[in-house]
């Protein structure tokens, strides 16, 4: 037995460290969008990366019973048996019973009839649903579940799709999450400072140089006042407009508990107010706050899958006897909320199961070292004006490929660093070091494996592949527009150095440039007119009399 666990720890695959480790995840991100089938599409890239670690250059080229292994032992058993892993499963779990209790006891409806008097348009009601998103930065799991429970009742009101919903949170999850110094992401970043730099101190120094976070940020504001909608986004809305909501159904739509209590506004913004502060209690907590660190300190080594399923756990708590004193619902209204709960995050669940299994397969692969070994090329030496804008690209491209930000932070961050000491006062440092940040974001924000993705889906209770393929233009719109502003960010540092490097400007000339490139595609793109919505509904109407 022990030589066995041996060997199978000194195993390394034949194609390890190759393009080939990129094979998995290229081959679930194209299936999901072609089949718009997220699962089977998932656990296709599984399948490949068990066959990938097996081969061999002799026959059999492929070993079934080694690929069986590394997919179930190593892979879904191990992955749902990862401490980090679980505590984000039982977060899920708590948020779906929270949320289920919410909408039982009549929190929900009285906040969006409410909201509804207050919000008469739907630009005003994009703009609540960002600043919500905008205020909500503790940690953006947190934040994609309670934006959507909140805000879905006022967004279905004034008829805007839930996949513009779901770009709502999304564009306002990680984004917002990797510029707020105080949340779960500023953690995992300041994890990997060089030993004796302070990690959140560093981290604030790149806020102003993450053009992609700032200008996703940006753009969902200038989409919401300026009413510009392109892609297979206009024809979402064309159809919210119309009274569809959805144009492609969700997987499972979640079904609301029936309203027993008669409950008010303050049912709603009471529980979320003591939810956020249950979760930043626990994640400090986890860092070592109650026994002497300091805030910032604690927050900065804060386990935060452990805090949040603490602080998700206090909420419910809070919950059940704020709701029973108050009389808004019984003992047993509330625990048959626990089922419910439970059932409304099996999706998300499945889903993210499937996309930490993917993960493992190619960091199983040498994915992550592949990657380093190309930034490390000497090719790379001689384009220091360049860095920031390359950096970006493949911080994009890891990301998108995993389905991971923070891995990319762990991969990139540190190499980065290496080529840009800190200490030789080299201010591409700071530049090189936040572009590897917002690329992570990018790729993560477009990844139809990315967890993030995946909880804005389940936040709007929107199907996934159609968030997805709704927000990859906008996503890919912010992500041309941040790689301009590190080219011309890099060049005025490296032939300007009189005058420095003004993140600002750099900032100002990509949000006039995406500004004037969001009302192009808005004119260029094709995109469905009335009549084409009137003849697709003619289709199914006769497709459904013939059935």
């Amino acid at each position: 037995m022990g030589f066995e666990a041996a060997e199978a720890a000194e195993y390394v695959p034949v194609l390890y460290q190759t393009f080939w480790a990129l094979i998995p995840p290229l081959v679930a991100i194209i299936l999901a969008l072609i089949t718009k089938e997220v699962y089977s599409s998932l656990f296709a890239g599984v399948i490949v990366g068990g066959l990938i670690y097996s081969y061999s250059y002799t026959s059999p080229y492929v070993n079934p019973v080694m690929s069986l292994n590394h997919i179930f032992k190593d892979g879904l058993i191990k992955q749902l048996s990862d401490e980090g892993h679980v505590g984000i499963l039982i977060f899920l779990v708590f948020l779906g019973i929270i949320v289920a209790m919410m909408n039982k006891a009549g929190g929900s409806a009285a906040f969006g009839e409410w909201a509804s008097k207050r919000v008469h348009s739907r630009r005003s009601a994009m703009l609540a649903t960002t600043l919500l998103g905008c205020l909500i930065f503790i940690d953006d799991y947190f934040n994609c579940l309670t934006v959507g429970s909140v805000m879905r009742p006022v967004t279905d009101k004034e008829k805007i799709s839930r996949a513009k919903l779901a770009y709502l949170i999304d564009a306002t999850a990680a984004p917002v999450c990797i510029i707020a110094p105080i949340s779960s992401w500023a953690a995992a970043v300041s994890d990997f400072a060089p030993e004796g730099t302070n990690g959140i101190m560093l981290f604030i120094r790149a806020i102003p140089y993450n053009y992609y976070a700032l200008l996703s940020i940006l753009m969902i504001v200038c989409l919401s006042i300026f009413k510009i909608d392109y892609g297979p986004m206009k024809r979402h809305e064309l159809n919210a407009i119309n009274g569809d909501l959805f144009t492609v159904e969700p997987t499972e739509r979640r079904t609301n508990d029936q309203v027993t209590g008669k409950g008010k506004v303050v049912d709603l913004v009471v529980p979320v107010i003591m939810l956020i502060l249950f979760c930043v209690i626990g994640m400090i907590y986890t860092g070592g706050f109650f026994e002497g660190k300091s805030f910032i300190d604690a927050f900065a080594v804060c386990d935060a899958s452990v805090g949040l399923a603490y602080g998700a756990f206090g909420g419910i708590v809070f919950m059940l006897l704020f709701y029973i004193v108050r009389g808004v619902l019984k003992f047993t209204d509330c625990m048959s909320c626990v089922e419910s709960g439970f059932k409304a995050m099996v999706p998300p669940i499945a889903i993210l199961t499937l996309a930490w299994t993917l993960k493992a397969m190619t960091d199983s692969l040498g994915a992550d070292k592949f990657v380093a070994a190309l930034v490390m090329k000497e090719g790379f030496q001689n384009l220091n004006w360049a860095m920031p804008a390359i950096v970006f690209l493949i911080a994009c491209g890891l990301s998108f490929a995993t389905g991971t930000s923070w891995g990319t932070f762990g991969i990139l961050i540190p190499i980065t660093l290496n080529a840009f000491p800190l200490q030789s006062g080299n201010p591409l440092a700071i530049i090189c070091m936040s572009a590897c940040m917002a690329g992570a974001v990018c790729g993560d924000h477009c990844s139809p494996i990315s967890d993030t993705t995946i909880m804005s889906s389940a936040g709007a209770q929107c199907n996934h592949i159609a968030h997805v393929s709704t927000q990859l233009p906008y996503a890919l719109t912010a992500a041309a527009v941040s790689f301009v502003a590190y080219l011309f960010a890099g060049i005025l540092q490296i032939f300007v150095p009189a005058y420095g490097i003004n993140s600002t400007i750099s900032l100002v000339v990509g949000l006039g440039l995406m500004i004037a490139i969001m009302f192009l595609l808005s004119k260029l793109l094709p995109t469905p007119e009335s009549k084409d919505l009137q003849q697709d509904a003619a289709k199914e109407t006769l497709k459904a009399e013939k059935g």
